[in-house]
Formats: C-alpha cells, sequence, structure tokens
C-alpha cells in the first residue's frame, strides 16, 4: 500500500498487502511492451487513458508494471493503492469501499475473484464509482477480459470499456538484457556470459531467473566473491 489516507481505516489497517520497493518502471525491460509502460505512464497526462487493463501469461511482468505504476503516481504526488485480489479473496469484498476516492487503484489477479459472486458485485460498484469521480484505475489478469470467466454480465462488459493490453513474453536475448538490467539496479555486477549462462541452465520464466539473481547477489556479498560461471554453477548446483 503507498500513499497516506484515511479511507476506511478499520479494513485498511488489516490488509496485508506490501508494495515491493523495488517494481519500478526503471528496472522493467520493456522489450515488446514499451507501448504499455508509456501508456501507463501517460495515464497522468491530458491525452492517457484514465482505465487500463493489462493481461499476460505468468512472468510478463503485469505484477510488476502495477507495483511500478503506483510508485510513479506517488512520485507525481499521486496516492495510489495495490490490491492484488489473490490475497485478499478471504477478505469481505467492503475492503473495497472508499478506494474510489484515491487518485489511483490497481486491482492485480482480477481471475482470482472471477466467479464470486459479491466481490463481482463490489468491483463493479467500484469501477462505476471511479469512473466517476474521473480518477485512474489500472486492472490485471491472467486472460482477456473476453476470456476472464466473469458471470456478472455488467462486470464483464465493463472490463472492455477502458484500454486493453496483452503483455508479450520476452525473446531469450531480451530475458538476458532483462536479467543485466536488473542487476544493473541491485548494484550487481553481472557480465554478460554470466547471464547468458543463468538463461540456459534455469528457469524459463522470468520471475524464477530473478529470484536466482536475488540468490546469486545474497551468495556473492556472503562470499564477497565476483559472480563467475564457477561460482554461479556451485552456488546453483548446476
Amino acid at each position: 500500500m503507498s500513499g497516506s489516507h484515511d479511507l476506511n481505516p478499520s479494513a485498511q489497517l488489516t490488509l496485508p498487502v506490501v508494495i515491493r520497493d523495488d517494481a519500478r518502471f526503471a528496472n522493467y525491460f520493456a522489450g515488446p511492451n514499451q507501448q504499455i509502460v508509456e501508456a501507463l505512464q501517460a495515464q497522468w497526462t491530458t491525452r492517457g487513458e484514465p482505465i487500463i487493463y493489462l493481461w499476460g501469461a505468468e512472468g510478463t511482468g503485469t505484477s510488476h508494471l502495477l507495483q511500478a505504476a503506483c510508485h510513479y503516481a506517488d512520485g507525481l504526488g499521486h496516492q495510489s493503492i495495490y490490491l492484488p485480489l489473490d490475497e485478499l479473496i478471504s477478505y469481505s469484498p467492503a475492503v473495497l469501499e472508499g478506494m474510489d476516492q484515491l487518485p489511483l487503484v490497481a486491482l492485480d489477479n482480477l481471475q482470482a475473484v472471477a466467479g464470486n459472486k459479491d466481490w463481482e458485485e463490489a468491483l463493479f460498484h467500484l469501477y462505476n464509482r471511479i469512473r466517476d469521480n474521473q480518477s485512474h484505475l489500472l486492472m490485471a489478469a491472467d486472460q482477456s477480459p473476453v476470456h476472464l470467466e466473469v458471470t456478472l454480465p455488467d462486470l464483464a462488459s465493463r472490463l472492455s470499456w477502458g484500454m486493453v493490453y496483452q503483455l508479450e513474453p520476452l525473446e531469450d536475448e531480451e530475458k538476458v538484457q532483462a536479467l543485466l538490467l536488473r542487476a544493473r539496479h541491485r548494484g550487481l555486477n553481472l557480465t554478460d556470459d554470466v547471464s547468458r549462462f543463468v538463461l540456459t541452465r534455469g528457469p524459463r520464466d522470468m520471475a524464477g531467473l530473478f529470484e536466482v539473481l536475488e540468490q546469486l547477489d545474497q551468495a556473492s556479498l556472503r562470499a564477497q566473491r565476483k559472480l563467475t560461471i564457477p561460482f554461479v554453477k556451485a552456488e546453483m548446483g548446476w
């Protein structure tokens, strides 16, 4: 949760939502998704779209972008809140009350509440209030609005009202560049050859690759060693 506000304090005090400090536009390698990053930043300009829906397979960075958009909004002086619905599904949908007063609401993992009547109704009303207040709404899911299994017809139609973008997965060479960019922002000296080695031996998805990078970063600090291929082999058991 970012920004400070007094909306619905009793509900928000209990929300276990932590926005990652390192989820920024600056360390997101956009590759084929550059237009989407620009659209998220343009939300705050007169030509921007106030309501945007992102979808893509796991590892394409939808959650990173939603959190980055919150940091970006905060940097411009706009309060925001990031709500991962997969973590909030066990709560009452009443936690959404008053959220429309914020300049930006980012709803992640919409698929987690698809088919849940109470949550769908609450999201429908939240959507309408955000639109009436001329606030900003970001939504993300693993499916397009058309394929999301939403049972409330009015909500299903509204999900397609704003701009809808599909995040494309990165090619292998772009994954290498994404690792190098993330390492640079961590202050980690990762060379091209080591990055390529991690890609050939490590997980195929970006979330898994970033976890490997974090593990190597900590191991390198502990051992006071540079990241070389032999060191990575030994640390990862490859």
